[in-house]
């Protein structure tokens, strides 16, 4: 189960995932599996190397993270676009209710 918008770290963290041997770095939130249409709230790659190909991207959910070794950059413009996001699954939510 995916977690609340407003709780999903920047991109650009730098998070620990339960039993992991390597950090993972965030690029991406709410993203979609292409093979299962499954949604995650993130896509990462490992830390330090970053993107080497869709081979190396890795989907995974909020509370897979154990720990934050680094908080992305946070501004008014993420507020305002993780606002927005907030609004369009809110309203997908209680299209679903009906």
């Amino acid at each position: 189960m995916g977690a609340k918008i407003q709780e999903l770290l920047p991109i650009g963290s730098v998070v620990w995932l339960k039993d992991a041997k390597r950090p993972m770095m965030i690029f991406g939130i709410k993203q979609t599996d292409t093979d299962t249409q499954e949604e995650y709230d993130y896509i990462g790659v490992l830390y330090p190397e970053g993107n080497m190909g869709p081979q190396t991207n890795f989907l995974f959910y909020h509370a897979d993270i154990e720990r934050v070794e680094f908080r992305g950059y946070d501004n008014e413009a993420r507020k305002v676009f993780m606002d927005k996001l907030a609004e369009v699954y809110q309203d997908q939510t209680a299209g679903e209710q009906h």
